[in-house]
């Protein structure tokens, strides 16, 4: 399985970039703003997932841990496949759409070129309670660990979603002042998701 690529940028197509890495040109299927930033000759550093069928293989690139997650959630829902979560996960930044599934806000989803409202309902579904449900077990850990606290709480639920450490921290340090003293963990996990859904 190939996870990551970091290379030169051989050739750009619509939808593709040809990374050239150890002598080697690798077609991966990128969003239009990975398509937008790449230039023949430039470095490009990305985060695959390999998909294997019978007839064909494919690579489809991000250009953070947290969108290849996010890719990796879409795909669990029924009638997604590599090419909607891909127009999903290129769409807008991965808090807003975790927002929004969180949520449940279809017309975010449905913004989206190519996702109707069956579809955009299908993934609300099939995810609100898996992105709630990271968010919510991480911060209860977090609550018994060193971090404590309600910081530690909305820092260990951004990490379940995929987000580093630093910008997990910085986010919840804005958001515990947004979502006030009394407000649940999943509001507060929602508050920090808006502060990243800014950057």
């Amino acid at each position: 399985m190939i996870a990551s690529l970091d290379g030169s940028v051989g050739a750009v197509s619509l939808d593709s970039v040809v990374v050239e890495a150890g002598g080697v040109g690798y077609r991966v299927f990128v969003s239009p703003s990975v398509i937008a930033s790449a230039a023949p000759g430039t470095r490009l550093k990305l985060f695959t997932h390999h998909v294997f069928r019978e007839d064909q293989q494919a690579l489809y690139g991000f250009r953070t841990v947290e969108e290849l997650g996010f890719f990796g959630l879409l795909l669990t829902v029924t009638g997604v496949g590599p090419k909607v979560a891909m127009a999903i996960v290129g769409s807008r930044p991965t808090a807003e759409l975790q927002l929004a599934i969180m949520q449940q806000d279809q017309a975010v989803l449905v913004s989206i070129p190519g996702i109707g409202k069956r579809l955009a309902e299908r993934v609300i579904f099939e995810l609100k309670e898996k992105v709630a449900a990271a968010g919510v077990a991480a911060g209860e850990i977090a609550v018994g660990g060193v971090a404590g606290g309600g910081e530690g709480e909305i820092v260990g639920a951004l990490q379940a979603l995929g987000y580093s450490l630093p910008e997990a921290r910085e986010a919840s340090r804005v958001a515990l002042g947004m979502a006030g003293p009394g407000a649940s963990l999943e509001d507060r996990v929602k508050a920090a998701l808006r502060v990243l859904a800014k950057d």
